[in-house]
């Protein structure tokens, strides 16, 4: 197999995996959301150190006791990250799945709009033109919800944020997530020791409960480890494209099969949403594909969802 090919193999594979995300964080449902996130990072820090173990890459850990401002930036993605898994296993056990695949549609919009308020980047006509509808679909579903999307607007905007500071600190993708993780690690452990004193903890109750917050782990690092491969073989347009994946399948589940509502104007303030998409994607394979001496503006986000 091509290296294309295993490419296309790992990044449909890894964002597939996101998309069936939402069954699993419902089988730990009987779990608060703050305790099923402590859990989900903890247990990342030791799938990681085993990943890190086998394949003896420890030496950042030095580089990074020599760059404090490199830590502190890594200490702010893991509070973004964390505002991220929070909501995502939030929104999911609130039966409000439809919500969270809204923010990871939105969330390329997101990201192009820190782009210009953060960095300063210009953008293109068909960008600003992607944005001014992105606008109008989160009105419509501001007045089909009844107050503004509050879900899936915190999942964009705490995604997007992390996704600009990745891009600043450029870490690989298993060193990231084992600092990041590793960092939030302490109040993890001292929630759940104070779930642990009261009484009210989960974990222990049943094996397969308890095996299913253990694997959560697991199956928080292995898509992103499966993205990596993706981000190394593929152009950036091509990982852009396959993205929507995830959103889609959410989406699929929310509706057909936990049931969730979708009536006429929500329907509608997706479209718009399916629009800027479509307007934004178009636009940047257009431009990906012209000659790099005219490529200045940003092409199409990456997104690594939940």
């Amino acid at each position: 197999m091509s290296q294309l090919r295993l490419g296309y193999v790992f990044g449909l594979s890894a964002y597939v995996l996101w998309g069936f995300f939402p069954f699993y964080i419902k089988l730990l449902r009987s779990s608060g959301p703050v305790e099923i996130l402590a859990h989900r990072v903890i247990w990342s820090v030791v799938f990681v150190a085993l990943v890190l173990a086998v394949t003896r890459h420890w030496a950042f850990l030095r580089r990074l006791v020599r760059q404090p401002r490199l830590l502190a930036g890594i200490a702010a993605a893991s509070a973004l990250i964390a505002i991220n898994w929070g909501t995502y296993i939030y929104g999911v056990n609130s039966d409000r799945v439809v919500e969270t695949a809204l923010g990871y549609f939105i969330n390329p919009l997101v990201v192009v709009l820190l782009g210009v308020t953060v960095l300063s980047e210009r953008l293109r006509t068909a960008q600003w033109t992607a944005l001014g509808i992105g606008g109008l679909a989160v009105l419509v579903l501001a007045i089909d919800y009844g107050q503004p999307p509050y879900i899936a607007l915190t999942l964009a905007l705490s995604f997007g944020g992390y996704s600009l500071l990745k891009k600043r600190l450029g870490l690989p993708a298993a060193e990231g997530l084992f600092v990041e993780s590793a960092l939030l690690a302490l109040p993890a452990l001292g929630y759940l020791g104070w779930l642990t004193w009261r009484s009210e903890s989960s974990f222990g109750g049943s094996t397969g409960h308890t095996l299913l917050l253990v694997f959560a782990g697991a199956a928080t690092a292995i898509p992103l480890l499966l993205f990596a491969g993706a981000a190394n073989r593929l152009p950036l347009t091509s990982l852009g494209v396959l993205q929507y994946t995830a959103p889609i399948l959410q989406l699929g589940l929310g509706v057909l099969v936990f049931h969730e509502p979708m009536p006429p104007a929500r329907l509608a303030g997706f479209a718009l949403v399916w629009l800027a998409l479509i307007v934004f994607t178009v636009d940047a394979i257009r431009h990906a594909r012209r000659p790099a001496r005219s490529a200045a503006a940003p092409v199409t986000p990456v997104a690594e969802p939940v």
